[in-house]
């Protein structure tokens, strides 16, 4: 397992921009799948988006298709995700996901590690 702490999260005007950062320990990142989750009150944890590690494979949840970018720096151990044309939808906490496949899900019970969560919210 990998222990993952996000960053990046904080309140944003409509139509803003955010960029979120995991920082994941251990040696072994490369060969794990990540993605991004989020949870509004009240709502179940969704799916957002997931980068592959071979070939970097990105996915994403229609909603956020054509706004938000998924991005990886094994080197640095960190995924990226950044957040364009934010909306009031948005608003949610926002989990880093790691699973160690070499391909995605977009079910949370198939990722194995966890960040605490990083807090967006978009004002209208």
């Amino acid at each position: 397992q990998v222990q993952l702490v996000e960053s990046g999260g904080g309140l944003v005007q409509a139509g803003g921009s955010l960029r979120l950062s995991c920082a994941a320990s251990g040696r072994t990142f490369s060969r794990y799948t990540m993605a991004w989750f989020r949870q509004a009150p009240g709502k179940e944890r969704e799916f957002v988006a997931s980068i592959s590690w071979i070939g970097g494979s990105t996915y994403y949840a229609d909603s956020v298709k054509g706004r938000f970018t998924i991005s990886r720096d094994n080197a640095k151990n960190t995924v990226f995700l950044q957040m364009n044309s934010l909306k009031p939808d948005d608003t949610a906490v926002y989990y880093c996901a790691a699973r160690q496949a070499s391909y995605g899900s977009t079910l949370p019970a198939d990722f194995g590690s966890w960040g605490q969560g990083t807090q967006v919210t978009v004002s209208s």
